[in-house]
């Protein structure tokens, strides 16, 4: 703007005269409007009920914040809030703009943060009759009913002393709802059971996760490698919750193996490998390796490290 005038950029130079055509992304602005009145209206409820001052706000592309001035809103306030916001909607309370003299006494009665040190002409307020009178030069809806609905979704932490409320307005409102319900049914399908019974399940899975990361065997064979070679993938690997087993050597015959992961599974299981391995072995701090004579039966350990697996799983 360049005082009270609004400043237009184009991408092109138009000529004096020149007639033009304006097209309007009249859902983009009409998205605007009621994140904006909303603004308005739950920064007059915030500071009517609980003395909240609002210190600044935000128009998201996704949803919008309100800084509100004080250290914390709780739940119950939110609840409260969001009720009367809704009221005002369906009571279709009428949002008018009035334009004031700038030495009209009703100037210092209005809501505002102050008026640009350039600024000439008249003011501009915007009424939501029995509400609020605010200074804005933004665009907004002509009646609270226009609003639809306002949804309250939570507060988060803001500058010292200040709380970031966040919320949608109107379509948005339904835009989130649509989202949410499709990611309510892909989830009922992918966890077979109804939504109330999600989080559920998804517990019983996370904690399925860490079980089987935590008795997690692996049992790879290398015939060129030595000792130094399997410790080297221990290593990257990490053991202290994962239960590995390592061979290298001929598959069949003569052959090295290290058995590593918690140090109370390894010193039960350690020797019980090295004898179906036909090897000797020894260990200490959560690793056990040894020699083995036959190889070929790294199916029968692969079987008795499974079975501990499954009777572990089984105890937890």
């Amino acid at each position: 703007r360049r005082g009270p005038e609004a400043v237009h950029f184009v991408q092109t130079a138009l000529e004096p005269g020149a007639a033009v055509l304006l097209s309007l992304d009249w859902e983009r602005r009409f998205d605007h409007m009621q994140q904006h009145s909303g603004q308005h209206l739950i920064t007059a409820i915030a500071d009517l009920m609980f003395g909240f001052k609002t210190t600044s706000w935000e128009l998201g592309r996704q949803r919008s914040v309100i800084e509100l001035d004080t250290p914390c809103v709780t739940a119950e306030q939110i609840e409260a809030l969001e009720r009367s916001v809704n009221e005002k909607i369906r009571e279709r309370v009428p949002v008018t703009v009035r334009e004031l003299a700038a030495d009209d006494p009703e100037v210092e009665t209005v809501r505002s943060r102050g008026l640009p040190d350039d600024h000439t002409g008249p003011v501009r307020v915007i009424n939501i009759e029995g509400v609020d009178s605010n200074m804005c030069c933004g665009t907004h809806v002509s009646n609270l009913s226009d609003l639809q609905v306002i949804k309250l979704l939570g507060t988060e932490k803001g500058k010292k002393n200040k709380t970031n409320l966040v919320f949608l307005a109107g379509n948005r409102v339904l835009k989130s709802i649509e989202q949410s319900h499709n990611t309510e049914k892909a989830l009922t399908s992918l966890l077979k059971n109804g939504p109330g019974e999600h989080v559920e399940a998804v517990k019983r899975l996370q904690s399925s996760v860490k079980l089987l990361q935590k008795w997690l065997f692996t049992h790879p064979c290398r015939k060129e490698g030595d000792s130094e070679f399997m410790n080297i993938i221990a290593n990257e690997i990490g053991t202290e919750e994962t239960l590995l087993f390592l061979t290298v050597g001929d598959e069949k015959e003569a052959g090295l193996f290290l058995l590593a992961g918690p140090v109370e599974a390894v010193e039960n299981l350690g020797p019980r490998v090295a004898e179906l391995l036909g090897g000797k072995g020894a260990g200490k701090r959560g690793r056990f390796q040894g020699k083995a004579t036959k190889m070929s039966r790294r199916g029968e350990v692969e079987a008795l490290l499974q079975e501990f697996v499954s009777h572990q799983r089984a105890e937890t």
